[in-house]
């Protein structure tokens, strides 16, 4: 039997659409969803906004490792409640089904004074999917964001960009960046689980993705 499929999603900034577009490859993939991190609990965390959106069983939610009860950055929202992320707490769990990990910010959003976020992926090793907006700013975020994982070799197995289509940073990015752009996430009213699969379908993930051997 092949190993289920596993990846990180990961934004190139903060407040990008991660839990949405996450909550879009859970339900695509028929993935269980894992937020290793939660920093600020208000609403349950980013947890419980996927499985509102999708009333996922609670079974496809994996606990976080670390919940938070300040929205900052994670090093310090652990140190405003005495504790430590201890690197041995965020190993991967045992997942008989399809994974998706959703990080918490950016790729350099600190986990430790001396321990970036973008090193626990080293540690895993697991494709990435990067999000960023559609409009003005992505390209320097995005860009930037795409030499930091070269530069330690982590695999990105493309973009999805959130939010109004826009009409040129799609093409600029496949073409400065040289990663594809896997999808583009508009903004949906209502935002619901049908609207999501409605998406998914009309966009052919199911396609892109296992050409890119992530089915």
């Amino acid at each position: 039997m092949t190993r289920p499929r596993r990846l990180v999603i990961c934004g190139t900034d903060t407040d990008v659409g991660k839990t949405v577009v996450s909550a879009w490859f859970v339900q695509g993939l028929g993935a269980s969803y894992w937020k290793p991190v939660q920093s600020g609990l208000e609403g349950g965390g980013d947890a419980a906004r996927v499985q509102q959106l999708l009333n996922l069983p609670r079974e496809r939610l994996i606990p976080e490792a670390y919940r938070l009860s300040q929205p900052v950055s994670p090093h310090w929202a652990a140190e405003l409640d005495g504790v430590t992320i201890e690197p041995s707490r965020l190993s991967l769990p045992r997942c008989a089904r399809a994974l998706v990990v959703e990080t918490a910010g950016g790729l350099l959003v600190p986990l430790g004074r001396d321990w970036l976020q973008i090193d626990q992926l080293q540690r895993w090793g697991l494709p990435v999917l990067l999000v960023g907006r559609s409009g003005l700013g992505t390209l320097n975020h995005t860009l930037l964001s795409i030499e930091a994982l070269r530069a330690r070799a982590i695999p990105l197995l493309g973009l999805v960009l959130n939010g109004p289509p826009h009409p040129d940073n799609p093409r600029s990015l496949e073409q400065l960046g040289g990663v594809p752009v896997l999808a583009q996430l508009p903004i949906l009213e209502p935002l619901s689980a049908a609207s999501l699969a409605a998406q998914w379908a009309s966009q052919n993930l199911a396609v892109t993705l296992q050409q890119r051997h992530i089915d």
